[in-house]
């Protein structure tokens, strides 16, 4: 396979990716902020939003205060974001158009369909009214084209660079959201009255809803949510869709079935991240530092997607 086809798959399915992230943490927010609390901690969870991106600078440099309404705006249809949900779907349906023949015609019509559906949708006022159902519409567009790649594609390398940039941007966002949700919480909502409890229960929940995880962790738990137990299961546990080490473990066995004479180091480093993951505990982690330990995370993963690049696509710039 041309290394420009495979840029294209692999980027076409990490911007998608992205958008139901993006939606996901935007629905989260949303709900959050019709809980009662005080206008400081409503601020603190839209700045966290923006932050989990590294979008800060760049909205402040265009809205300055944080205000819901506008972080909705930048982080929705905003196309001067690059990734805001327009703009990852824009750039989705263009690498798709890119490769349009090595995809199949449900795919790309999938990919189209949502552009087009998408640039309608945000146009009309009835979004703003119920921005829930946006959200849900563009996670819903994300599993379909995700149902649709495994049911009608080939299983060859077309195949894998796509599954390739799918849960490296998985396992990026979820790192970035345990990182920024967990040091917010832990330092603004831990207390010992009734309703710092109550606050904690229905943010640490809204944590889980995020990323689908909330009947999940009572499947497998069947507890009182607790922070130590969240993290492990968006961390450590393999057979939680959206963990880290379930993303991981795709991403190895992708890397496997793409590799070339070059790129025995990349296999390496996804490799010896994906055994700290399996042979990890939360207790370790947790001591040493969950904010140490996700930073490092991150920047393995964004080196092993450079590495990535390098190895099998069109060279970074």
């Amino acid at each position: 396979m041309l290394s420009r086809t495979a840029d294209h798959l692999y980027w076409m399915s990490r911007y998608t990716e992205r958008a139901e992230n993006t939606a996901r943490m935007l629905d989260v927010n949303y709900n959050t902020a019709l809980l009662p609390q005080s206008q400081e901690a409503a601020v603190l969870g839209w700045q966290g939003l923006l932050s989990i991106s590294e979008l800060l600078p760049s909205y402040q440099a265009k809205y300055g205060q944080i205000v819901a309404k506008d972080v909705m705006e930048f982080m929705l249809s905003d196309e001067s974001n690059p990734s805001s949900i327009i703009s990852c779907l824009r750039s989705a349906r263009e690498n798709a158009r890119a490769v349009r023949g090595s995809l199949t015609t449900e795919v790309w019509e999938t990919q189209n369909q949502t552009w087009l559906e998408i640039q309608k949708m945000i146009k009309k006022v009835e979004f703003k009214r119920d921005p829930g159902k946006l959200f849900e519409w563009v996670k819903f567009r994300s599993h379909l084209f995700r149902g649709v790649t495994v049911g009608t594609m080939l299983m060859d390398e077309a195949l894998h660079f796509m599954r390739l940039g799918t849960f490296l941007e998985r396992a990026d966002n979820t790192a970035r959201l345990v990182d920024v949700k967990f040091h917010a919480l832990h330092n603004e909502f831990f207390g010992g009255n009734s309703v710092d409890q109550e606050y904690d229960f229905y943010h640490w929940s809204s944590i889980l809803r995020s990323v689908s995880g909330f009947e999940i962790y009572r499947k497998v738990y069947r507890d009182i949510i607790r922070p130590e137990r969240v993290a492990e299961l968006l961390i450590l546990r393999a057979d939680m869709p959206r963990s880290l080490h379930a993303s991981l473990n795709e991403v190895v066995s992708n890397l496997a079935m793409v590799a070339n004479e070059h790129s025995a180091g990349t296999q390496r480093r996804a490799g010896k991240l994906l055994s700290e993951l399996q042979y990890g505990s939360i207790n370790e982690i947790l001591a040493n530092g969950l904010h140490a330990f996700l930073t490092q995370f991150l920047d393995r993963v964004n080196e092993l997607g450079f590495n990535i690049s390098k190895d099998f696509l069109v060279p970074s710039q």
